[in-house]
């Protein structure tokens, strides 16, 4: 049975990726933080860099926005790039094995601290569980987190 493909990287790149476990597991180690609890004590897993997988897919200067989208969900977040290029994680594995859906996989896009970012757009909500598709694009893309606090309150209760 051949590895399912977890993350498709298309849009403003050079090389589209479609990455398997077998191949984030094999990007190279600079890329990789091998425990994520080092950085926040609250996560656990593995994860690869953001800067790591836009390396991989040359990302194109005309790239200013990144787009994390979830089919498990429908959920879809459209963020500014440069505040979250050198930060952002996405984590795909705990314990050896691939993030669970229970634990939001297959994968799961997470910013440290994310108020570093000193930015609206960038909020508790673009820590997007179950990703499975980052796409870079010139102008925002799609976006459907909630705009009402109460909505974005509830959606953080759940998670």
């Amino acid at each position: 049975m051949a590895d399912p493909i977890l993350l498709k990287l298309n849009g403003e790149v050079e090389r589209p990726l479609k990455l398997t476990f077998s191949e984030l597991l094999a990007l190279h180690r600079s890329y990789q933080i091998d425990d994520v609890s080092r950085i926040d004590p609250k996560r656990q897993g593995t994860a690869v860099k953001l800067v790591g997988l836009l390396e991989v897919a040359a990302v194109r200067t005309s790239a200013r926005y990144l787009g994390l989208h979830s089919s498990l969900d429908d959920f879809h977040a459209s963020i500014p790039l440069e505040p979250v290029r050198d930060r952002a994680l996405v984590i795909y594995q705990v314990d050896g094995k691939p993030l669970a859906t229970s634990q939001g996989g297959p994968l799961r896009f997470y910013i440290p601290d994310f108020a570093v970012c000193h930015t609206d757009e960038i909020d508790e909500c673009a820590n997007v569980k179950f990703i499975d598709h980052v796409e870079l694009t010139a102008e925002k893309g799609f976006d459907n987190r909630p705009k009402d606090d109460d909505q974005h309150e509830a959606l953080h209760r759940k998670s």
